[in-house]
């Protein structure tokens, strides 16, 4: 009962971390227009996603040193404060600052619940649960934006964080009930602060970089934070090999599993992850559908994706083989998107759905078996660096990729656009209201300049195809990770 009690509130938790993600979205206009700066819209997302991203390896080590219910209980309270902040911001700034510290401490409850899970089960039982906690990112994708304009419309933006009041104080109850006593399992020698102050330099200024490349193409603020973060990440590799506690150990990756799940990992944030962003505009204009209706691709997509991380994590569970689901998911991941880069204009709308489920249904065959997989390559004393380093991995490939896809199709499309059509202030709108002739001229031109997108993604996943084959056969043992089987048991056992 206790397990149930623990995954409940875990479950609940990692829902609103990543509702945080997608909730606001259909409330930017809103929030923006009402404090007054329209201009800086975008900062109430990158200011969460930022600052979620940066803390992932910080709260890595912090696991490993400190044990994961301390991290867990302080990132919980921190977050509930920081929601309750957000809803009383008076003006833009302080609006964001309050984000940035949400962000942060969704990163802690984000990692610490898939760290715990580890530690209180076997490496049997992990992948059930695992898929479980995961199912809260896809939920997420699918309900956000509907419940945030419901509750924006209904009680005001302010409530789209204040929801989170009720629900966390509960799951803090609950935490506090079912949440063991994790310690570390090592005594530190220190903490490596040098690499946390660079690499948190090296990612902000790649992520920043990265989203102003592509706002402002080859600007030198871009240059400059590109650069930076370039040699702030080189320095970071340099310390890491020289320091006693690294932020993230490189010899781990001499692991085969842990390099090839971290591999497959970041796959599916270059493949899948980055080109959902542009769904809905290449539906909008290859397709000529509302805007609305454009949903409908990514929503068939996330449902894929739901499903099979459900069905994989419980067949993983209970027969203890995995080997197959990364690599069948891989390859229907290659197969999707080449045919998405081979589907001709003007088939009906269902057949993108399709396509596009599938390629979710791949993904989600893998997406949270090898965080499973990677937690029990690595002795326990690692799993939250290990943890931290499979999510950084995935968010990076994700925020790099969905930059480039942005510069590629901005680029392409400027060039291929009739005279009378500007790329800058084009929508959707100014397309359907066009002759036909134009709409049939925009709708090949979308479809051409998204073919090299879908081609390469394809050929990522058909990468991840070889990461996969990399893995070792084998099944999962009923030991924790990092324990050999036979010698422990289980933090909590199922009543």
């Amino acid at each position: 009962m206790r397990l149930k009690l623990l995954v409940t509130c875990l479950l609940t938790v990692s829902f609103l971390g990543a509702m945080d993600h997608t909730v606001v979205s259909t409330s930017l206009a809103t929030i923006a227009g009402e404090l007054g700066a329209l201009q800086y819209m975008s900062w109430i997302v990158v200011g969460y996603t930022l600052a979620s991203t940066v803390l992932l390896p910080v709260f890595g080590k912090l696991d490993d040193i400190l044990g994961p219910r301390k991290i867990f209980l302080a990132a919980l309270c921190v977050f509930l404060i920081a929601s309750l902040c957000c809803g009383f911001a008076a003006d833009f700034s302080w609006l964001i600052a309050a984000r940035v510290v949400q962000g942060m401490s969704a990163a802690g409850l984000q990692l610490m619940s898939q760290t715990i899970i580890a530690r209180v089960t076997t490496q049997r039982e992990r992948p059930r649960y695992m898929a479980m906690i995961g199912a809260a990112f896809p939920v997420a994708i699918l309900v956000g934006p509907l419940l945030g304009g419901l509750i924006t419309d209904q009680w005001g933006w302010q409530w789209v964080f204040w929801i989170n009041i009720p629900i966390g104080v509960i799951a803090l109850a609950l935490a506090i009930f079912a949440l063991p006593q994790l310690e570390s399992q090592h005594t530190p020698r220190g903490f490596d602060i040098a690499g946390a102050g660079v690499f948190t330099i090296s990612l902000v200024a790649l992520i920043l970089g990265i989203t102003w490349a592509s706002d402002q193409g080859a600007s030198l603020p871009t240059v400059l934070a590109l650069a930076i973060g370039l040699f702030s990440l080189g320095l970071f590799l340099w310390i890491e090999t020289r320091v006693p506690e690294p932020m993230i150990p490189l010899r781990v990756f001499r692991n085969r599993t842990v390099a090839a799940a971290t591999a497959l990992s970041a796959i599916i944030g270059v493949g899948l992850f980055s080109i959902t962003a542009y769904l809905p505009t290449y539906i909008q204009m290859a397709y000529q559908t509302s805007i609305t209706v454009s949903g409908l691709v990514p929503i068939a997509t996330v449902f894929g994706m739901l499903c099979s991380n459900l069905f994989t994590g419980w067949w993983a569970s209970r027969t203890g083989g995995y080997w197959m689901f990364p690599i069948l998911g891989t390859a229907l991941g290659a197969a999707g998107l080449s045919a998405m880069a081979l589907l001709p204009v003007g088939q009906p709308l269902w057949v993108p759905m399709v396509i596009m489920a599938v390629v979710g249904v791949g993904t989600g065959a893998f997406m949270n078996l090898i965080v499973a997989l990677v937690q029990g390559a690595v002795p326990v004393q690692q799993t939250g660096t290990i943890t931290a380093t499979v999510n950084l991995v995935r968010q990076i490939g994700s925020t790099v990729a969905t930059a480039m896809i942005g510069v590629s199709i901005a680029a392409s499309v400027a060039g291929l656009l009739p005279v009378g059509l500007d790329a800058a202030t084009l929508t959707p709108q100014q397309v359907h209201a066009a002759p036909a002739a134009v709409q049939a001229e925009v709708a090949q031109i979308y479809t051409s300049v998204f073919v090299p997108v879908f081609t390469a993604l394809a050929i990522a996943y058909a990468v991840g195809i070889l990461a996969a084959l990399c893995l070792p056969r084998g099944r999962l043992s009923s030991a924790p990770a990092g324990v050999p089987q036979g010698t422990s048991k289980p933090v909590i056992t199922q009543s």
